[in-house]
């Protein structure tokens, strides 16, 4: 596998669910590594990604902002294409948009309904990055860093999210059967886990009277561990997008203040 991409040529990054929260800390880091930046997101989301536009080209680079919905592959495959319009070509794959796991339910109360609609994000949507970011960086030559969104309910189960565990567990899978069969064309394949960060997903009332994220880690039964930042999962990303990581593929990686040990 190569290690480096041609230096003398700007990388392109594309992000997904890069409104707010991780993905937008993501995009300004890639932006900060010197990357050049598509951010997308959904049209709701419009306002946002132009003030994060904005910031990037403050920083120094190109950046266009993107709507679709990633669940729709017709949708996916533009996005894609209008990226590479915008910005010449796509190194960096960073499929962020997903939903989080709602209310709690067990599984002898699923709701199959609600939990398809979390599947159809988290599951469908990143392979369909996956897939059209594959195609694109093959056919361009030189590698690329494909990276995806998973969590720590997807290296265990916890109870009462059983279809949320489940869609990021499916991400974990694809990611190494992705890297198995990119290896060959200097593809690396990478996900991250995060525990809790502190973004309007994981939110609650009662964090008030206590701290960010306080609700959910009680409920997940990892109350003793730090609450974490967006931009601590973009430092991992920043290096896994990096020709760096070159020796690293098929690999979930957690970010969660030692919540899960791999």
């Amino acid at each position: 596998m190569s290690t480096q991409q041609n230096p003398s040529t700007t990388r392109v990054a594309l992000v997904t669910g890069a409104a707010q929260g991780i993905g937008r800390a993501i995009a300004l880091r890639l932006a900060t590594d010197g990357l050049d930046v598509a951010v997308d997101d959904l049209p709701a989301h419009s306002g946002l990604l132009d003030t994060l536009v904005e910031e990037i080209v403050r920083i120094g680079r190109k950046a266009v902002a993107l709507t679709s919905d990633v669940s729709k592959e017709e949708e996916v495959r533009a996005m894609v294409a209008s990226t590479v319009s915008a910005l010449g070509r796509l190194d960096v794959m960073i499929a962020n948009a997903g939903v989080g796991a709602g209310g709690r339910l067990l599984v002898m109360d699923a709701d199959v309904e609600e939990w398809e609609k979390r599947w159809e994000v988290n599951i469908r949507g990143v392979l369909l990055c996956y897939k059209y970011a594959a195609r694109q960086m093959v056919a361009q030559g030189g590698g690329g860093r494909i990276i995806g969104a998973s969590s720590i309910c997807g290296l265990r189960g916890y109870a009462g999210v059983g279809g949320y565990c489940v869609s990021k567990a499916a991400v974990r899978s694809l990611t190494q059967t992705a890297a198995l069969e990119l290896r060959e064309h200097s593809i690396t394949v990478n996900a991250y886990a995060p525990g809790a960060i502190d973004t309007r997903m994981i939110a609650k009332e009662g964090d008030k009277l206590h701290h960010p994220g306080f609700v959910v880690k009680q409920a997940f039964k990892i109350p003793d561990v730090r609450t974490g930042q967006p931009a601590d999962v973009a430092a991992l990303v920043s290096f896994l997008a990096s020709p760096e990581s070159h020796f690293i593929t098929g690999q979930t990686v957690s970010v969660d203040d030692g919540v899960h040990f791999a």
